[in-house]
């Protein structure tokens, strides 16, 4: 009997596993859809003169994908970001080859949503930077929590939401793919979060999520879109062109499929990407969904502001790139520094038996440009910062081949 239940309990787990789950409904069910007043504030002393979207134009989103990884299972390849970003491209201009396998009744509301996505050129600070940021964490597996978005807590700390798409790619805990904030929530969180083996189409991944669109899907409720069937029995997702369905449908559903609430003989538009098949049986967005998306980029829109952001051209960058390495711990620094916050000399101290001696220790700004250099002789080292301005500072310790840098914060 015993193991009659355990086998019966192990083929529930596994269907249950192989089904999507989204939770962008639950997480944004809790929060607040509008800006803070002080975030309101923010927005307004830092704001460029915001501009309305000319017609046909073809809207372009920065993105920058943080990458976090407790061992190197979690450590995507940038070919794996590229592969994602293909897709995103592929699936919001209509592109995607398998926009053929949409029913021959539902084709006339297909749409080019003249959305596109480029990999961030440049960092918030104006520096030229690849929108790839890898962070080696103590969090083996993250909850819906946000703690993700936040350095303080294992995570990544957002670039400026209002110029930038931030993508979290990490192990989620459970059964989630992924979730997205909705526009106009807290800019501090605002972005997507993917789990590592569904994202992209080529490295580690877990079929049938294995061809992008749980991205696809979480952006797309990050672009105001609601789950097709409103995350209510027979409820509304506010866009006219889809048809009204009595709840989700998972795996591969044959067409057509009807439920209770279908308003005609064509039953339920399962693969539109806001139901939760599989990745293989979601093909497209409709007219009202694009009109929908677009319309947060118009004047007052919650997205406007990405209209003025030219992150994806390195050339406008004005600050100088920071050291090459900045990003990437792939182990345990092999010095202290001390004390941090600091505020006139700064103690590097060896440790773990690596000799200091004969390092060079060189100082960069937050913009990236080296402000110190200078030579270790002795197992330890201190560095003057008497005269220099408050603010994030990064040491870089070379010796032969190795090279470590660690942040310093000048009070």
């Amino acid at each position: 009997m015993r193991a009659a239940f355990v086998f019966i309990f192990t083929i529930i787990s596994t269907l249950t596993y192989a089904q999507r789950n989204c939770m962008s409904a639950d997480y944004n069910f809790g929060h607040i859809n509008s800006l803070t007043t002080k975030q309101s504030a923010l927005h307004a002393k830092n704001a460029v003169p915001p501009r309305d979207t000319f017609p046909g134009e073809i809207i372009t989103i920065p993105v920058v994908v943080h990458i976090l990884f407790n061992s190197q299972q979690y450590n995507i390849s940038d070919q794996q970001v590229l592969s994602q970003l293909a897709v995103l491209n592929e699936d919001f201009r209509k592109m995607n080859a398998d926009a053929v396998n949409v029913p021959e009744v539902f084709k006339s509301r297909t749409a080019d949503a003249r959305i596109m996505f480029c990999l961030a050129q440049v960092d918030p600070n104006g520096r030229p930077r690849k929108g790839i940021v890898r962070k080696q964490t103590s969090i083996q597996s993250f909850m819906g929590d946000d703690a993700m978005k936040f350095s303080a807590a294992g995570g990544d700390d957002a670039w400026d939401t209002r110029k930038y798409l931030n993508i979290w790619v990490c192990n989620l805990f459970g059964r989630s793919l992924g979730y997205a904030t909705i526009p106009g929530s807290e800019a501090d969180k605002d972005g997507v979060v993917i789990n590592y083996d569904v994202f992209g189409t080529i490295g580690n991944l877990r079929a049938p999520f294995n061809k992008g669109r749980t991205t696809t899907h979480e952006i797309a409720h990050w672009l105001g879109l609601k789950h097709i069937w409103g995350d209510a029995n027979c409820g509304s997702d506010d866009v006219d062109d889809t048809p009204q369905q009595k709840s989700y449908n998972f795996n591969c559903p044959v067409f057509p499929h009807m439920s209770s609430c279908s308003p005609d003989n064509n039953g339920d538009m399962f693969m539109n990407f806001m139901d939760l098949v599989d990745d293989g049986c979601m093909n497209m967005f409709t007219i009202g969904q694009k009109n929908r998306m677009r319309s947060l980029f118009a004047l007052n829109g919650a997205r406007n502001e990405i209209l003025n952001s030219f992150a994806c051209d390195s050339t406008l960058a004005t600050g100088a790139p920071l050291p090459d390495t900045i990003a990437v711990f792939q182990s345990q620094p092999s010095v202290n520094l001390f004390p941090n916050p600091v505020q006139t000399v700064l103690h590097v101290q060896s440790k773990d038996g690596f000799i200091l001696d004969g390092s060079v220790c060189v100082l960069y700004n937050a913009m990236g440009m080296q402000v110190k250099k200078q030579t270790v002789f002795g197992e330890n080292a201190t560095i003057s910062m008497a005269g220099f301005s408050a603010g994030v500072y990064f040491v870089e310790i070379r010796k032969a081949k190795s090279k470590q840098i660690l942040k310093v914060v000048k009070m």
